[in-house]
């Protein structure tokens, strides 16, 4: 299996940025890609962006396109959320998570997930 920790949440005020980070361990000799989603309180998790192993293939979320960017290091077996630009509608709880082949942007696809980094952006 692989198992994910997030790290880098935090507080922030609207317009900063953050830098999540996502280390890998265990079966990494695998080529996963990689996502980053979120869920707010009494919301639906939502997609945020993936990337493939080799990093040739991206995908954004509309409303994160043009402030967020994925990023990974397989030397480190990490992934990256450079979140620039943060508004108060960005707060949720980050998760990363990795599947087999290509990127996507359900969840659904995803076998393996992190606990998770909470970002909070005040006003």
């Amino acid at each position: 299996q692989v198992q994910l920790v997030e790290s880098g949440g935090g507080l922030v005020q609207t317009g900063g940025s953050l830098r999540l980070s996502c280390a890998a361990s265990g079966r990494t000799v695998n080529r996963y890609a990689m996502g980053w989603f979120r869920q707010a309180p009494v919301k639906e998790r939502e997609f945020v962006a993936a990337i493939s192993w080799s990093g040739s293939m991206i995908n954004y979320a509309d409303s994160v396109k043009g402030r967020f960017t994925i990023s990974r290091d397989n030397a480190k077996n990490t992934v990256y959320l450079q979140m620039n630009s943060l508004k108060p509608e960005d707060t949720a709880v980050y998760y990363c998570a990795a599947k087999i082949g290509v990127p996507s942007g359900r969840g659904d696809d995803f076998g393996y997930w992190g606990q998770g980094t909470q970002v909070t952006v005040s006003s």
